[in-house]
């Protein structure tokens, strides 16, 4: 057996890098037995390596075992990182996590790494929030789903993955912290240190604010009026994101406190990270080990689970973890900033020293249960049934969807978003931006996504606002047949005449609605403005507004195919569209362009409308090259990657993967749906449904861009992560999307398909 760990690592000074050490000391060069063998032949020896995560861009000269370093906010690290992996012929990844420890919002840089994954996964938890924010519940739900195991240290922990992120209790395994097995004697350590006659107190860590140490440096006064022996040592460095954002002011708001209540004497600050060896030596002369977190939301504690491991006598705050570890007498809770119960238990204790004896025996009999060699053979016990479980890691490619599993299709953000003027463009967040006012182009989409709700389910609410976004059509046309696009919340006119681009989306919607009409009234205000609008037809000079309006001709024909005239205007345009892809296509690069922008899955989408009313084989031929091109470059990972608008896609160059919209995605799904009504070929289906899922988290950050409370969808992401606000581009690419899902798995009901 061959492992892969992922985490921190020792140079770097963090807790996780400890833990990851000690796991794979524990793990590697011992063997693991083969699932169900009796036989110790059958035993699998194991090896394994180390990918480290580096902080800062800070360089460390680590071990051998680490053969390949992720830079935390570098995430193409990642992506080379897992290339590596997957060749290294590892045969299962332990990945510790902990949100700060990896790049991006909450730590997301890790998902892709983890979805490019060949091999299963196991992961350990070192935080769980019970009150995560929408990015760490998102975050952890994908890293959740993606393992085959998740290995948590403490019951609370278990609850809180089961309650609050949904996770099946069958994938949860309770390993707890191991301990390193090293023993040293009180009195030794005591004399080696200096302190033999004194009653020492410690506390250890990195130092910042939530760990609570004025508590115990207030708490001592008393503790020293009876007990003046008494020496408090503070022993660990400042947190380096505190030290990066705020220098050492704990520090020296912890100095200034023992100053001013005069206890130089008797507390000692000693500022290193210092190895384990040496920690454990502290830790074994120490008469008494102190934790004084602030609150309750700490899962874990490695310092905890070491202090109980060498039989300290351990005094604590009520978290999660020490209430779970410290029970059954095991070691002893005081209230979050009570400086005076604690003194009080001080004083108990040392007042009576048959009473601390008893509290160490305890710690120190349940220690020997946590040693890293008994955690290390669970560890290798959980690799082994999983390699031999052969779980399938392609299911995270997998691309059909279950239409019942999908979130309800849900009108209320767009409801939200609009006013009996129109569709407000933009939102903050889930909330309507009233400042930026009305646009053309959200208008049209929302009258092409309600027209279309009604046609797919009689959803009367769909039709209810088809007028709302129709007046603002018929409001925002100039005398000459063009549009207006932007009107602020006032309703004042933004601009004299929009851009092409609004101009066709307008009439892509009308085309639709003359197409479909729900009634004659509708019908007959859509005629009125498509026709007025038609002189401007050949001035386009957009290929996208040409696109566009191509798709509202096309929808027109198909329920009025004897317009001879209209005909000819779809040629005309369809014409100059070809015209664009012969003068830029090579041997190589088959676009309309010599770059990729945005919304490409439109320009094949039109020749693909226009090639079913035309039957003209040149149009059939550019749709279905230009087609395929943009299907090679987005969709060769097996998911959907859309060219991000960061710097596009320069013809020679690599594709930008930051900023990806909705509408791209989108403008795919409608793209795979008209290739498979212009050819039955069913594979474009089942690309239609792989993009899809780009809006439900299956894309290069591994983030759902829908939000389930708000029913709207995020406008994109980029590097730092999801854009969490939810204007009405976004929300209506989305819901136009799920319309065109629905209208494929009808398809695949009717026709009998199968993948």
């Amino acid at each position: 057996m061959k492992i892969v760990f992922i985490g921190t690592y020792p140079p770097r000074e963090c807790g996780i890098g400890v833990f990851t050490n000690d796991l794979f000391k524990s793990m590697v060069g011992q063997t693991a037995p083969s699932e169900g063998s009796l036989s110790s032949e059958a035993e699998d020896p194991v090896e394994g390596f180390v990918v480290a995560m580096s902080d800062h861009d800070l360089s460390y000269h680590y071990p051998e075992e680490v053969k390949f370093t992720i830079r935390q906010e570098h995430q193409l690290d990642y992506l080379k990182a897992v290339k590596f992996i997957n060749l290294s012929g590892a045969d299962i990844c332990v990945l510790q996590h902990e949100f700060g420890i990896f790049g991006g919002q909450s730590g997301m840089y890790i998902l892709p790494l983890l979805h490019r994954l060949q091999i299963p996964l196991i992961v350990t938890l070192h935080t769980v929030l019970k009150n995560p924010s929408y990015n760490e519940k998102a975050v952890m739900k994908q890293i959740c789903k993606m393992a085959y195991k998740i290995v948590v240290m403490s019951n609370k922990a278990i609850d809180f993955l089961i309650e609050v992120y949904d996770i099946e209790h069958s994938k949860i395994v309770l390993i707890e912290h191991g301990v390193p097995e090293i023993v040293y004697n009180q009195e030794q350590c005591k004399k080696f240190f200096k302190l033999q006659n004194k009653k020492f107190l410690l506390t250890f860590g990195i130092i910042s604010r939530n760990k609570g140490i004025e508590t115990v440096i207030k708490a001592l006064p008393k503790v020293i009026e009876k007990h003046p022996d008494v020496v408090y040592m503070i022993l660990g460095k400042t947190h380096p994101n505190v030290l990066h954002n705020s220098g050492e002011e704990y520090r020296n708001f912890l100095q200034l406190l023992v100053k001013t209540l005069k206890l130089e004497e008797h507390v000692i600050f000693l500022n290193e990270f210092i190895d384990q060896k040496e920690l454990f030596k502290y830790l074994s002369a120490s008469d008494i080990y102190i934790t004084p977190y602030h609150n309750e939301a700490q899962i874990t504690s490695g310092t905890l689970s070491y202090a109980v491991g060498v039989g300290s006598a351990v005094l604590s705050t009520p978290y999660w973890h020490a209430t779970e570890l410290l029970a059954e007498g095991r070691g002893r809770l005081f209230d979050f900033n009570d400086s005076e119960g604690l003194s009080r238990i001080l004083m108990e204790l040392l007042d009576d020293p048959e009473a601390l004896k008893s509290l160490r025996k305890k710690a120190c009999d349940y220690g020997k249960t946590i040693t890293w060699s008994k955690s290390g053979e669970k560890y290798l016990s959980l690799a082994s049934a999983t390699l031999s479980a052969n779980p399938e890691v392609n299911s995270r490619l997998e691309t059909l969807i279950d239409p019942l599993l999908l979130p309800a299709f849900s009108l209320d953000h767009i409801i939200r978003l609009t006013d009996d003027t129109g569709i407000i463009q933009h939102a903050k967040y889930g909330i309507p931006n009233l400042k930026e006012g009305y646009c053309l182009d959200d208008n049209a989409r929302a009258l092409l996504m309600v027209l279309m709700a009604y046609r797919e389910s009689k959803d009367k609410s769909a039709l209810n606002l088809a007028p709302i976004y129709l007046s603002y059509i018929h409001y925002m046309q100039n005398e000459d047949g063009t549009f207006r696009n932007f009107l602020s919340f006032s309703r004042q006119f933004l601009d004299e005449v929009g851009s092409e681009d609004s101009f066709g989306r307008a009439i892509w919607a009308l085309g639709y609605l003359l197409g479909n009409p729900p009634n004659d009234a509708y019908f007959q205000t859509g005629k009125l403005v498509f026709f007025n609008a038609v002189p401007n037809f050949e001035k386009l000079q957009s290929i996208r507004a040409i696109a566009n309006t191509i798709l509202g001709i096309s929808y027109y024909l198909k329920a009025n195919p004897n317009d001879d005239a209209m005909i000819e205007k779809l040629k005309m345009l369809s014409e100059k569209l070809v015209a664009h892809f012969e003068r830029n296509s090579t041997k190589d690069w088959k676009w309309f362009e010599t770059k990729m922008t945005y919304d490409n899955g439109i320009l094949p989408l039109s020749l693909l409308h226009a090639a079913e009313i035309l039957n003209n084989e040149e149009v059939t031929k550019v749709a279905m090259e230009s087609m395929d091109f943009l299907t090679g470059i987005t969709l060769k990972e097996g998911y959907l990657s859309v060219i991000g608008n960061e710097s596009w896609y320069k013809k020679g160059e690599k594709p930008s993967m930051y900023a990806q919209q909705p509408v791209d995605a989108m403008a795919m799904i409608l793209m795979f749906q008209q290739a498979f009504q212009l050819t039955k070929d069913q594979t474009y289906l089942t690309k239609l449904f792989t993009c899809f899922m780009w809006f439900l988290g299956e894309n290069d950050l591994r983030m759902s861009l829908f939000d389930f409370d708000t029913k709207g969808c995020c406008d994109g992401f980029d590097s730092y992560g999801i854009n969490r606000n939810q204007g009405a581009e976004s929300s209506l690419a989305y819901l136009i999307s799920y319309l065109i899902v629905l209208q494929a798995f009808e398809t695949y009901e009717e026709k009998d398909l199968k993948l």
